[in-house]
């Protein structure tokens, strides 16, 4: 079956986020605002939880839930932070770290020119997740 624009790239890891205190669809518009996500599925439950979710940012999919802590086990409940980074390679890392600033996000590492070439820091969004972003400002050296 051939894939269509709407449906996002049909290759590669998709990150899927569980969004703890039903706050999915607050997550979605969070990262609309702070990374020019682009809505491309809302599948909400009977209950009014969101049950699935399918973002396109920066040309990768991103999906998401509100967290179902009845289906999956005790260790599986999102905690303050849970190891994953979400990173962002941006042209302009500068103008994309204050769109994300402005919609809520918190700094855990500064945006600055890094040795490895590139301009880089890293975010907190409000729903717990970490997001990194970098754009290249010069060949490593």
């Amino acid at each position: 079956m051939a894939r269509t624009e709407n449906q996002g790239p049909a290759d590669g890891v998709t990150p899927h986020l569980s969004i703890p205190d039903r706050r999915a669809a607050e997550a979605m518009d969070f990262y609309k605002a702070a990374f020019g996500a682009r809505e491309l599925a809302r599948m909400p439950s009977e209950d009014g939880r969101l049950m699935h979710a399918h973002l396109i940012v920066n040309g990768g999919s991103l999906m998401l839930h509100d967290e179902f802590p009845e289906h999956v086990g005790p260790d599986h409940r999102v905690g303050p932070y849970n190891g994953v980074t979400l990173h962002l390679q941006v042209a302009d890392a500068d103008t994309v770290w204050k769109q994300a600033l402005d919609a809520g996000a918190a700094v855990e590492m500064p945006l600055q020119d890094q040795f490895w070439g590139d301009r880089y820091g890293v975010l907190k969004d409000p729903f717990g997740h970490r997001w990194s972003i970098g754009a290249p400002v010069k060949a490593p050296t």
